[in-house]
């Protein structure tokens, strides 16, 4: 089995072209070869034609590209797929790690308002763990490591803290915002943000 056919590496566009998601080639060849999705034949920054399944299946495949072997020879992995009737960007709300939640607060200890240097903060459970606190937008908050281990096992109220503000989950953004190309591909790059 091919290793790049189950790789998140084929950029999804929407038909009003802006990126909306990011799939494998083997679910990117489905949707080609049921014409859900166009792929498109990029050649640098100002060539890009959409090219149909049929078509496709014939490029050349270039020493740049990843491509996969068929019993008819190989097949180029395209890097970008435009579909054919969506045209919504779907909305997402960011998922909950150490890195959204610096950026929820903006890198502010939320007890003390302190702007905060990467090491110097860390997540504190509002209403601790150990009395049922769970690990969520409305009960983590981002705080200087010495106010947190003051704070200990007790609300802000029992440590004698007054939170900046409550915490909530962040705003849904457009996916597009999300996307992020960890795998370097130069052919996104007209597509994200």
């Amino acid at each position: 089995m091919n290793p790049i056919l189950h790789k998140n590496i084929v950029l999804v566009l929407n038909r009003n072209w802006q990126a909306i998601d990011i799939k494998t080639p083997a679910e990117v060849f489905c949707q080609m070869a049921t014409d859900v999705a166009t792929a498109l034949d990029i050649q640098g920054s100002d060539w890009m034609v959409p090219t149909k399944w049929e078509d496709w299946r014939r490029l050349p495949v270039r020493e740049s590209d990843f491509s996969i072997g068929t019993s008819a020879g190989p097949i180029r992995v395209p890097t970008v797929v435009v579909l054919s009737r969506f045209s919504r960007v779907p909305m997402k709300r960011p998922k909950f790690n150490a890195r959204n939640l610096w950026a929820r607060d903006g890198g502010r200890c939320q007890y003390t308002g302190r702007d905060l240097r990467p090491g110097e903060g860390n997540i504190d459970h509002v209403l601790p763990r150990s009395r049922g606190g769970k690990t969520t937008w409305e009960n983590c908050v981002l705080a200087a490591r010495d106010v947190n281990s003051r704070k200990a096992n007790r609300t802000p109220g029992e440590a004698g803290l007054t939170l900046l503000r409550p915490p909530g989950a962040p705003r849904e953004v457009p996916v597009t915002a999300l996307l992020k190309n960890i795998h370097g591909i130069p052919d996104w790059e007209p597509f994200l943000m």
